[in-house]
């Protein structure tokens, strides 16, 4: 029976190390495909599909990367995790309010009606707080799948759609807004792999997810855009709400029952540490919008 039960683990772990190993492969293949100039319709590749590739492939790197770490780290050090959501969620916060929030509201008011750019702004967030809200009903059903890399996955694949018809849209943006979106990865991936083996479970899952942003992103950068004042209002807006959201989700929280909290739950310091943090975290935050700010002055 031992043997049986360890047959089947063994056999469900290396499942879905294939399947993050089939997703590699498949945004390999995208990649090539874009980079080739293989694209739905004729005329080449042009610099927007360019610049999702490289945001999917940072993605990429930077979940793998967290998630290495994470996987063979002993202990979680709380400082350098405050820092990892703040700097991510402060640069996201920035990128966000700067480069598509006036995208929404200007092309909206080109044609008198600013406010669909509100509006779309508006769905993004409360869409991604019910998904959010919604999702997390998922952790009490008693699913075959790992529910920390579903979660995960469908996040990463639905924000890569995302990044693919902004760059689709709008093909001058430059990459400082997609890496910034991308920036939490990294520590969403460490703490993602700290979840999953404190749990006693495969960190080759993350695999699909680290590679969702560039699946979705990439495909869609090419798909065909209405050129409508409205319309486009509308997806800047409801892409602006959406990281916004994601944004905020990520910002370090230092209450009793935190995530922070956790790693500290076994230290008799805890509270005077979290005291600590609190700084640490305003300090990240400021820093990850700064960083932004800095950056478009420099690179434009």
């Amino acid at each position: 029976m031992n043997t049986n039960s360890e047959s089947n683990v063994n056999n469900s772990e290396l499942g879905r190390s294939r399947l993050g190993l089939w997703s590699l492969g498949a945004l390999l293949v995208l990649s090539a495909a874009a980079i080739g100039g293989i694209r739905y319709e004729i005329g080449g590749i042009d610099d927007s599909v360019l610049k999702v590739v490289v945001i999917g492939w940072v993605a990429c790197g930077a979940m793998v990367g967290g998630a290495w770490l994470g996987g063979r780290a002993n202990e979680t050090d709380p400082f350098g995790l405050v820092w990892g959501y703040g700097l991510a969620s402060g640069a996201m916060i920035m990128s966000a309010a700067m480069f598509l929030v006036p995208q929404a509201i200007g092309l909206a008011g080109s044609v008198g009606t600013p406010q669909f750019g509100g509006i779309g702004l508006a769905f993004g967030v409360i869409l991604g707080y019910s998904a959010h809200t919604i999702g997390h009903r998922l952790t009490h059903l008693d699913l075959s799948m790992d529910i920390t890399a579903a979660q995960i996955s469908v996040h990463a694949l639905s924000a890569g759609a995302i990044i693919g018809i902004v760059y689709g849209s709008m093909p001058s943006l430059g990459l400082l807004l997609g890496l910034a979106i991308v920036s939490h990865k990294g520590p969403a991936g460490y703490a993602a792999a700290r979840r999953l083996r404190r749990d006693g479970r495969p960190v080759a899952v993350l695999l699909l997810p680290a590679a969702g942003v560039g699946l979705t992103a990439i495909p869609t950068a090419v798909l065909p855009i209405p050129e409508q004042p409205i319309i486009n209002a509308l997806v800047f807006g409801f892409a602006a709400g959406i990281f916004l959201h994601v944004a905020m989700d990520f910002l370090p929280k230092c209450e009793t029952g935190s995530e922070i909290d956790q790693v500290l739950s076994l230290e008799e310091n805890s509270h005077h540490l979290l005291d600590q943090l609190r700084t640490h975290a305003v300090a990240s935050t400021l820093a990850g919008s700064f960083v932004v700010v800095v950056a478009w002055f420099v690179v434009g």
